[in-house]
């Protein structure tokens, strides 16, 4: 009876152990599921909370507890979720926001970038191009010609015009790889030059709509996407930029199929300088405060707390005023790294009346959703020009340099 008892016995906490262990395996992979890479927070309102699971920060050395994002404002440490506080499942980064304040932009501004090398845009015939035969190819970036760096399409030119025909030595940036080629120019009887065989680009000039701007230091972000070259849809890499004030002067409404955009022109008033061009915006620093901007500063709200509703966007559109206009957000994602976080659908009957919609030159117009500062606009859906996206406040200002 003894014996029996004690099988029955082992049986019950094998049982019970056996139930425990599909419980934690489940719990541990649903958690790794719903726990993100990464968390945001306001500093001293605690850590998220989760079923199961508690996240504590990590005391290692070798990861800093708190590092500066170089972003006002911002830290980021290390946490390990741990499943009923006992059993480590992942680390996470948590990334801490003072509840700061700023100026909501939505006012326009005109950008001139110059290229940190030159894009390579198009060749003039594969079979005889000099520079293709050689291996560059289209988006490649030139940064240099027989090691001296060149940042222009005249100090290319002239480098291959002063060549005689004799090899130059091409450094070229691919992606994160960086390749020398050996580029013999060949004599254009019809121009009476040499040649490389390949079409350059070393600046741009547009129009966008400034996001936010940090009291304090007077930085800001627009755009809500980066500045990318109109033949390779890459990135562009800065140089040197500026910003200028713009006069918005028309409209071309948008349809199904084909974008609308804002029109105006430069002025003589240089705004300020542009420090970056990133996939999540254009960052700079102004010389003042623009005329227009709201009196007072908002707060800016985490992912975490835009939810699908009403929002206000700030935009300008006509008389060079700042306009609000009623729109809805949907479909949010909350991935980390995604450009476009969410949908945006404009409702209000003035916006739709002038510009069909979301149009070129409305990105980085902010959204506010309750009082907040939640993301600006980025793109217009090219066969609904009532809707675009937006991206998330919070990734404008983690990119910040």
């Amino acid at each position: 009876m003894n014996h029996t008892k004690t099988n029955i016995g082992r049986r019950v906490i094998f049982a019970c152990a056996l139930a425990l262990a599909i419980t934690a395996a489940a719990a541990a992979g649903i958690g790794d599921f719903i726990i993100p890479g990464r968390l945001s927070v306001y500093s001293g309102s605690g850590m998220p909370q989760f079923p199961f699971f508690t996240l504590e920060a990590v005391d290692d050395k070798s990861v800093p507890v708190f590092s500066d994002t170089g972003a006002d404002g911002v830290r980021e440490f290390t946490a390990c979720a741990k499943l009923f506080g006992l059993i480590p499942l992942k680390n996470v980064t948590a990334t801490v926001y003072d509840q700061q304040l700023v100026y909501p932009g939505g006012m326009p501004f005109g950008v001139k970038l110059h290229t940190q090398g030159v894009i390579v845009v198009g060749v003039s015939n594969e079979s005889s191009s000099p520079a293709y035969n050689a291996g560059i190819r289209v988006k490649d970036i030139i940064t240099a010609i027989n090691g001296k760096p060149v940042n222009t399409i005249e100090e290319v030119t002239a480098a291959v015009e002063a060549s005689g025909g004799k090899p130059l030595d091409f450094t070229v940036t691919r992606g994160d790889s960086v390749y020398t080629f050996r580029v013999t120019p060949i004599f254009d009887k019809t121009e009476n030059k040499y040649k490389a065989g390949v079409w350059i680009r070393d600046s741009t000039a547009g129009i966008g709509t400034i996001t936010y701007i940090i009291p304090k230091t007077l930085q800001f972000g627009g755009l809500g996407h980066g500045i990318c070259d109109v033949d390779t849809g890459d990135l562009m890499p800065l140089l040197t930029g500026s910003v200028s004030d713009v006069t918005i002067n028309g409209i071309t409404r948008g349809r199904i199929g084909l974008p609308g955009e804002l029109k105006g022109y430069f002025g003589v008033e240089r705004m300020g300088s542009l420090l970056a061009n990133t996939n999540a915006g254009v960052y700079g620093v102004l010389s003042s405060i623009p005329e227009g901007a709201m009196s007072e500063p908002v707060p800016i709200a985490l992912r975490s707390e835009v939810k699908e509703g009403d929002v206000v966007i700030y935009s300008t559109l006509d008389g060079n005023q700042i306009g609000q206009y009623a729109a809805k957000i949907s479909n949010i994602s909350r991935s980390e790294g995604e450009s476009k976080s969410f949908v945006v659908t404009i409702t209000d009957p003035k916006l739709l009346e002038l510009t069909g919609g979301i149009v070129q030159g409305m990105s980085g117009s902010p959204i506010i959703q309750d009082g907040k500062l939640i993301g600006a606009v980025t793109h217009v859906m090219i066969n609904d020009p009532t809707k675009g996206y937006g991206i998330f406040i919070e990734s404008m200002i983690a990119n910040m340099p």
